[in-house]
């Protein structure tokens, strides 16, 4: 997607399809989204792709836990291993108070890229 200014120059801001490009594969955040939201410990996950120098892209899964339950980030890693392809395990998990969504109700995953994005650079 894309956007012009008054002088008409373009800028791309977002994808139309949902995909994460890393070390030369496609990857679509709803196959790991899926298999995240069938832990007993996540009540919902959303996943994106934040800048790598090495990859290009790197997945990070930003989960929002179930109350009162205790999950690690190591744990939802290792689940997604055995449920995955090793290309598609997120290599960091961040943990939300929610997800940010728009007035319909649909995950922002232009904001979660910046938080996600933020969060893994000051680790």
């Amino acid at each position: 997607m894309a956007r012009a200014d008054d002088e008409g120059y373009l800028y791309i801001v977002d994808r139309k399809k949902d995909l994460i490009i890393r070390g030369g594969f496609n990857l679509y955040p709803r196959d790991v989204e899926e298999v995240l939201n069938t832990h007993e410990g996540v009540f919902e996950a959303a996943v994106v792709g934040i800048p790598d120098e090495r990859m290009g892209e790197e997945m990070v899964a930003c989960v929002v836990k179930k109350p009162g339950v205790v999950v690690m980030e190591e744990e939802l890693i290792r689940y997604c291993q055995e449920h995955l392809a090793k290309n598609k395990t997120p290599r960091r998990i961040i943990f939300l108070e929610g997800l940010p969504r728009n007035g319909v109700g649909k995950i922002l995953k232009t904001h979660l890229r910046k938080t996600a994005t933020d969060i893994v650079i000051k680790r």
